[in-house]
């Protein structure tokens, strides 16, 4: 045995009863399937290289997904927040446009349009069009039907 020596990974049974669920489903995300493949390959007491060629993954990679396991056990396992760019819109000016859109109408028209609404709310057409989508919200079918 050559290198460091590996943090111990033992699984209790519904771990490993989890993990296996992960690796069966076919919702689950293949990132991490196969992370809980590599999570199981060490648990059964193989060596990481082993694990990296039976799974043609790299070495760094069974040794990273071993480690964040042993240290965070299931939910090492998930993705880390990626970077970009802060929200912009706070939570409470998406409440204020769903409660206005659902609650009232515009003066001189049947229905709320993107355009109209940015205008009150004083944000971006497409900001409006976004929020909408997010929450399934279709201004032009709520409570009526148009021949």
């Amino acid at each position: 045995m050559s290198g460091r020596p590996k943090a111990e990974l033992v699984l209790s049974e519904s771990e490993r009863e989890q993990l296996t669920a992960l690796t069966m489903r076919r919702k689950t995300a293949q990132a991490a399937a196969l992370r809980a493949r590599v999570v199981l390959a060490c648990a059964d007491g193989i060596d990481n290289k082993t694990v990296a060629a039976k799974l043609r993954v790299t070495q760094k990679m069974v040794s990273k997904w071993r480690a964040c396991y042993v240290a965070h056990r299931l939910d090492g396992l998930l993705d880390a927040p990626r970077p970009g760019a802060p929200r912009t819109i706070d939570d409470t000016r998406v409440d204020a446009v769903i409660a206005k859109t659902l609650e009232s109408v515009p003066t001189g028209a049947t229905h709320w349009s993107t355009r109209t609404m940015a205008w009150e709310m004083e944000l971006s057409q497409t900001a409006v069009s976004r929020i909408w989508r997010a929450f399934g919200l279709q201004p032009h079918r709520q409570e009526t039907f148009k021949l």
